[in-house]
């Protein structure tokens, strides 16, 4: 057969191999360079508009681009995205659950990246294989699940939520009505299962029953108590009202660690309630699942070994880079759900001993081999460091309570639990929450427009509050009494002018 020549001239220099190694160094070089500028941000946002950035996005759009060289487009990037990207790491970010990261974990993500695994089957993976199955027994012995425990790393607390789900949705079709959803679909019953969770709860519990077949009305909520923790006496009114209705309850969602409010709901008492009924117990530990190394804080999670299926986000609290996520079930039985096998990637004649395929437990084929930063960072900065970490957070957080009791002019909707303090600036002689409602709206987008602080907000009962959600470290007192400040002006000044 004659050898078909490919005339074409092809650099190969920007694909990574061996004969790459100085050409990486010196492009990941120039890359340090720009995260300097990044780390050297005087303000947590540049303040930069929509439209600016439409403009911007429109000049580098890469339809329009020309081939550039390393320097020019770093110099593009930075105009961009890197002088406008919001500084997690900044005294002024106190928003949403979003951590600074460890070095140690942006080493390991940087080896993952470039190294490149696939962690779904032994013969892309190999030891990354062993590393993950380790890190997770790690995790699951933490939270004190039996050693028939087993789990994987996913996307996100969205994606571990759908999947606990799924094993409380299957488990139960199998167990009690003789059902195998996964071979034969949905049946008539579906439309009757009924899963019961906090009012507070994450909007993927509703995301996880429609994806389902289950639909919305599945999820119940039920009503929390003053510290927005679930009832347990709702939750019993709840489960016996479905069942008089007809339906089906199948489980309950604990969560550990509101997101507004960081409310941790008495999973032990709701382990009872779920044993009396026959009900799967997944606990939503997203945010507060890394506190299980604090020994400060440990005690909160009391019984979330005893649940069915846990979700931990550790780029939440664990200072991981996105994405670090964890779904645990305490029988590793339960993959049975969402395991399938194909020839071509992990047929099933092959023995478990001799071939370790993750993906039979995935609901994902392709995977990051997100268990490296983790492994990096108990292996350097240890999990008793990351432990003191939260223990400094949650103090922060106690103390910016009491520093917004002390000013007087803030009406404070919850007494922290873990790193969340909800509440709202009053102006004196005005009584209206609609007038309270712009006013604290207006100092939350102002700050934001002017890159001065970073804050969130929620709404209790149809009117709008402020929120803290306070995860460095190395904040000191002084920079959340520098934001309050700006707060108590913001608001002030607004009703001068109004």
């Amino acid at each position: 057969m004659k050898e078909k020549v490919f005339k074409q001239k092809i650099d190969y220099k920007h694909l990574f191999g061996t004969n790459s190694s100085e050409h990486y160094r010196e492009n990941i070089e120039k890359g340090i360079q720009s995260i300097k500028h990044f780390l050297n941000r005087d303000d947590f946002y540049s303040g930069i508009t929509v439209f600016e950035l439409e403009e911007k996005m429109k000049k580098y759009s890469v339809e329009t681009s020309k081939e550039l060289d390393i320097n020019t487009a770093l110099k593009a990037i930075d105009d961009l995205y890197i002088s406008h990207a919001i500084s997690f790491h900044s005294p002024n970010y106190i928003a949403h659950l979003n951590c600074p990261v460890l070095i140690p974990a942006l080493v390991g993500d940087l080896i993952a990246s470039a190294i490149n695994t696939a962690v779904e089957t032994w013969d892309q993976s190999t030891s990354a294989t062993l590393i993950e199955k380790d890190l997770i027994k790690w995790i699951y012995s933490r939270l004190g699940l039996p050693n028939s425990s087993d789990g994987l790393f996913t996307s996100g607390g969205t994606q571990s939520n759908l999947m606990g789900i799924l094993m409380a949705r299957d488990s139960y079709a199998e167990k009690y009505l003789n059902l195998d959803i996964k071979k034969n679909g949905g049946s008539n019953h579906l439309s009757k299962f009924r899963i019961f969770c906090s009012e507070k709860s994450h909007f993927s519990i509703q995301k996880s029953a429609a994806i389902l077949g289950m639909g919305y009305n599945a999820v119940i909520p039920i009503e929390t108590d003053s510290n927005f923790k679930m009832s347990p006496e709702k939750l019993i009114l709840a489960i016996e009202n479905e069942k008089k209705l007809g339906n089906i309850p199948i489980a309950i969602v604990a969560t550990a660690g509101t997101t507004d409010f960081g409310s941790i709901d008495p999973i032990k008492t709701l382990r009872r309630i779920a044993n009396k009924h026959s009900l799967w117990l997944h606990t939503d530990a997203a945010y507060g699942g890394s506190f299980i190394v604090s020994k400060k804080q440990s005690h909160l999670l009391e019984g979330i070994e005893s649940s069915d299926s846990v979700t931990i986000d550790f780029h939440k609290s664990f200072f991981q880079p996105v994405c670090s996520s964890v779904f645990l079930t305490r029988d590793k039985i339960n993959f049975k759900y969402v395991s399938h096998y194909a020839n071509y990637l992990n047929p099933k004649n092959k023995k478990e001993s001799e071939f370790i395929n993750l993906v039979d437990k995935s609901i994902q084929t392709t995977r990051r081999f997100d268990a490296l930063k983790m492994w990096f960072t108990l292996k350097i900065t240890t999990e008793k460091t990351v432990g003191l970490y939260l223990e400094k957070i949650c103090e922060l957080t106690q103390n910016a309570y009491n520093l917004l009791n002390e000013y007087g002019c803030f009406e404070i909707a919850n007494k922290p639990q873990l790193t969340t303090v909800v509440f709202r600036f009053i102006l004196k002689d005005f009584n209206e929450n609609k007038t309270h409602d712009l006013i604290n709206l207006h100092i939350k987008q102002t700050l934001f427009k002017s890159g001065e602080a970073g804050i969130a907000s929620t709404k209790i009962n149809g009117n709008l509050y402020l929120k803290f959600t306070i995860l460095n470290p190395q904040l000191k007192i002084e920079d959340i009494k520098n934001i309050i400040e700006m707060i108590i002006y913001k608001g002030k000044n607004y009703g001068k002018k109004n």
